[in-house]
């Protein structure tokens, strides 16, 4: 059996982009592709997606392949210090770091980990043996799991990243995950999170109740009012403002990102206010 799948690319969104730009791609059965990761002893291990899948946790996994060093790029691979996992994530693009920002803001994302599983397939069309290594894996509270590549640009895939994203979809959603090309964010949002990211670590004193601040920045934000209004009523602004920017990372507190962070931007209380595992995260 082969399965079709048709992107008429009229649904990209912020979270993600097309992964077919207009056409037809036919993809294997979900049942006949493979997944290679690294075992425990660091040997390469190969099961079949669907059972691999359910049984292995990619989010413990070291990378399965190494990101590559293109002579004269200005970016090569680096490392992201995550604060839902309390530990480094590999990337090798800016796009892929800047997705990680956006991953490990997520209150939902209990997990991250970069590239753990290569999958392989025979194309349906040329019956060549194909295979594909997804930049990023994300695990959220349900359960549930992103695969996912990070684009430079907004571009639909093409040639090769084409056939390999509708084939990644097919297989993703076989056994409940989700596989995205994720959109770049704009720029201003780019820039919104890049200055909170210097602020996520949660156990950070500054950051998280810097001479008593938390309780009370908390507060002066109980209604909707802009930031540097509210970090004087908390306190000793200078003091206070690595607290504040801390809440709107970990979503205690929210702002609209779209617009540049400034003394007058609307601060108000967050969703993720009560949420656990950002609970955890502060109070370890």
């Amino acid at each position: 059996m082969e399965f079709v799948i048709t992107d008429s690319s009229q649904d990209g969104t912020q979270a993600g982009l097309p992964a077919v730009a207009g056409n037809t791609c036919r993809v294997p059965e979900p049942g006949t592709v493979e997944a290679e990761f690294a075992g425990a002893d660091g040997t390469l291990v190969q099961r079949r997606w669907v059972e691999a899948a359910v049984a292995v946790r990619f989010e413990e996994l070291a990378p399965v392949a190494a990101f590559p060093v293109v002579p004269g790029r200005r970016w090569g691979p680096g490392w992201w210090w995550s604060a839902t996992t309390g530990r480094h994530v590999m990337h090798g693009s800016q796009a892929m770091c800047m997705q990680l920002m956006i991953l490990d803001r997520d209150p939902q994302v209990v997990a991250l980990s970069a590239r753990p599983v290569r999958l392989i397939w025979r194309d349906p069309d040329s019956r060549r043996t194909l295979t594909w290594v997804p930049q990023l894996f994300a695990r959220y509270a349900d359960g549930s799991a992103l695969l996912a590549d990070c684009p430079a640009t907004t571009a639909p895939a093409a040639g090769r990243a084409e056939r390999a994203a509708a084939a990644l979809e097919a297989a993703c959603a076989a056994v409940g995950f989700t596989y995205r090309r994720l959109a770049p964010p704009e720029t201003v949002v780019a820039a919104n999170v890049r200055w909170l990211a210097g602020y996520r670590h949660p156990r950070h004193p500054r950051h998280r109740d810097a001479g008593g601040l938390e309780q009370a920045v908390l507060k002066a934000f109980a209604a909707e009012r802009p930031l540097m209004a509210g970090a004087a009523a908390a306190g000793e602004v200078l003091t206070a403002l690595p607290v504040l920017y801390h809440a709107l990372w970990s979503g205690r507190l929210a702002a609209d990102l779209t617009r540049p962070l400034g003394e007058h931007t609307l601060v108000a209380p967050g969703q993720a206010a009560g949420n656990g595992k950002r609970r955890e995260q502060q109070e370890s």
